[in-house]
């Protein structure tokens, strides 16, 4: 499978949102250029590998500047803070983007995840 980029680092504390949102992520910080969006994506954690949706950029709904990398795992429930991952982008699926409100940004996050899970069946 196609990679289009590789990012790797130490899951970090975030604001919680995304759990909060019903999609809890696994968030590290960005350490190089890679354009802002949502991707089709794997983690590797402890040697195994999980398909996942991953966001890199500044949550512009929530009006947050500070750019990131926020992991949301499929079928992957374990507390991971602290450990070392790997995540490969394979596809951009849209660009970043701000909603009018949470709500309007989970009925895409849900969509963007049906397609996510499409590329990868």
């Amino acid at each position: 499978m196609e990679e289009l980029y590789r990012i790797s680092g130490t899951v970090q504390y975030g604001d919680r949102r995304g759990k909060e949102l019903g999609f809890p992520t696994a968030n590290i910080r960005l350490h190089k250029k890679v354009p802002e969006g949502i991707y089709a994506g794997t983690v590797g954690i402890n040697g195994k590998v999980y398909q996942a949706a991953v966001f890199v950029g500044s949550a512009k709904t929530f009006l947050k500047t500070t750019v990131g990398v926020e992991c949301y795992i499929f079928d992957f429930d374990k507390t991971i803070y602290g450990k070392w991952i790997t995540v490969k982008l394979h596809k951009k699926i849209r660009e970043n983007q701000m909603f009018n409100s949470a709500e309007e940004l989970i009925v895409r996050m849900n969509k963007d995840i049906e397609e996510i899970k499409e590329f990868f069946a």
